[in-house]
């Protein structure tokens, strides 16, 4: 049986029928063009809701469900992965009554997107995808940072090692979350930062980061493993994909420009001199693009 109750008044809770939880947040009238959006890694379903003025219009009916491990969704079940995460979008969107929607994935969300463009193509109006992860080869690596490289590498190879930094990474957002944030910013262009601090208030990001490490390192861990460990045949995605990308992002190279050769129905845009937090003040934009305004 599938059950709803909600959780400090805001989030709600399903059910799945293989017996996990999926939690997420609603906005905008039932009515409204439906949109489910996946947030980054070390994120939650709070994320979204940082960037000023979002939701930005009555008519967009936007879903934001915590991701497998994240904040109060259940991580899989033993034998399953990300291929099975569009089982879990269809038995929320059905639950919603949603029969076709659009996909956006933000960062380590993007994985998840294309995923459900590959398994319930006849569900999905379109996708779009900002700063994606995508597969890690020779060609996509240029551009990203040595440490970011390696822990993508790490996550892969040695995935004890990977659950170890993002479990002492968790604990750090929980105990002194300034250094964290000091330890953030040292990674990202004066663009990036700009961008960033736009968030808030500042406690609100604080929430959104205890909530993405909420059950710990392992999600997050799992998340950047995808990398190397790729899992989605990209030429078989037949649904319309968008696809935008700073060409100064140390985080995700060019992955942005890898999978747009090979995805069949792809629009690709590269904005100069950006980084992975140009989503903040232009995600509006993408939003729109993806219900053809």
């Amino acid at each position: 049986m599938k059950l709803y109750f909600m959780v400090d008044n805001e989030t709600k809770l399903f059910l799945l029928s293989d017996g996990r939880q999926i939690s997420y947040l609603e906005y905008g009238e039932k009515t409204g063009n439906p949109i489910i959006l996946l947030h980054g890694i070390h994120h939650s379903r709070l994320m979204f809701g940082l960037i000023p003025d979002f939701p930005f219009r009555d008519d967009l009916r936007l879903i934001i469900p915590d991701r497998p491990g994240y904040g109060l969704s259940d991580f899989y079940k033993y034998g399953s992965s990300i291929i099975d995460y569009p089982k879990d979008i269809m038995e929320l969107a059905d639950s919603l009554s949603l029969d076709k929607f659009c996909i956006f994935g933000f960062s380590g969300g993007a994985p998840y997107a294309l995923a459900c463009a590959w398994k319930i193509p006849d569900r999905i109006n379109s996708i779009g995808i900002f700063a994606g992860i995508g597969p890690l080869n020779k060609k996509s690596a240029e551009g990203i940072m040595l440490a970011m490289r390696m822990l993508y590498w790490v996550s892969h190879k040695t995935p004890v090692i990977a659950r170890t930094v993002m479990d002492s990474l968790s604990l750090l957002v929980r105990t002194n979350f300034s250094l964290y944030e000091k330890m953030l910013y040292k990674r990202l262009t004066e663009k990036d930062k700009y961008s960033h601090s736009r968030l808030g208030p500042h406690e609100a990001i604080v929430l959104d980061r205890i909530e993405g490490f909420r059950q710990g390192g392992k999600a997050s861990a799992y998340d950047l493993s995808l990398a190397i460990g790729w899992p989605i045949p990209l030429e078989e995605i037949v649904s319309k994909v968008y696809i935008w990308q700073g060409d100064n992002d140390r985080y995700i190279g060019e992955m942005g420009r890898y999978m747009s050769g090979i995805l069949p129905r792809c629009d690709i845009n590269i904005i100069p001199d950006e980084g992975h937090y140009w989503i903040i003040e232009n995600l509006e934009d993408m939003l729109l693009t993806l219900i053809g305004e």
